[in-house]
């Protein structure tokens, strides 16, 4: 049964994915119970889950904030997902019946048929079941719940990439996604494994260059000369 805590971190997680909750936000209670009409327990509950997940950060004294979007973030996220996704993706060519090959047939060509209208909701689960369904013959649940984790871990970046992907027209996503399924229909272990980690690779690149930049050490505080007094020395600070 969906607890009212339940429907609050299904609330709060859509709204920081999609970026209705920016970045950096602070997430203070009277707004959140204004916003999603709820008591602060099941919001606090909510809040706590979404930390789990790394969506939301929480500072001592000053509550909860949504978690940036920084550069170091996505590097870390993509290379991880790219390291257990071709894992699994290897392991599922070898093992993988007619069954799996025809719910990858059948995922590819949904995800290119709603790609062709704007509905950003039913896209983002489409693609999920097109990426879901390569690595599903796998054989290992450690392997496709790392999946899931870092799917979802990489879903804020994820859907803002295909916003920029859709206003910057350059890139032909539907091909990439074409691709990547007949080397692996062909059992093509190795240009599958090449396809994927390119997909992933430019997705980053493209979505790193809209982030702020990683920050730096902070620049020394330059200190200023001691005035003089009349007599020439040092005047006490």
């Amino acid at each position: 049964m969906k607890t009212l805590a339940d429907s609050a971190h299904a609330a709060l997680r859509r709204d920081i994915i999609s970026g209705a909750l920016a970045p950096g936000m602070p997430l203070r209670m009277a707004f959140l119970c204004d916003r999603y009409g709820m008591g602060m327990s099941p919001l606090r509950e909510a809040l706590n889950r979404l930390q789990s997940e790394r969506l939301v950060t929480a500072i001592s004294l000053r509550g909860f904030f949504v978690a940036p979007l920084t550069v170091d973030e996505l590097t870390d996220t993509t290379d991880t997902r790219i390291l257990i996704e071709t894992q699994a993706l290897v392991r599922s060519i070898a093992r993988g019946d007619e069954d799996w090959a025809d719910a990858v047939r059948t995922a590819l060509q949904d995800l290119l048929e709603g790609a062709a209208r704007p509905d950003a909701d039913r896209l983002e689960r489409l693609h999920h079941r097109f990426h879901h369904a390569l690595v599903a013959a796998s054989g290992s649940r450690w392997l496709l719940d790392l999946f899931e984790k870092l799917y979802s871990e990489s879903e804020r970046f994820r859907f803002h990439a295909l916003t920029v992907e859709a206003r910057d027209g350059t890139r032909d996503l539907a091909a990439e996604h074409r691709a990547i399924a007949e080397a692996v229909l062909a059992r093509d272990a190795t240009r599958a494994v090449d396809l994927l980690t390119a997909h992933y690779r430019r997705t980053e690149t493209e979505l790193a260059a809209r982030l702020p930049p990683p920050e730096g050490p902070p620049r020394p505080r330059r200190r200023s000369k001691p005035a003089l007094t009349s007599e020439g020395s040092a005047a006490p600070v």
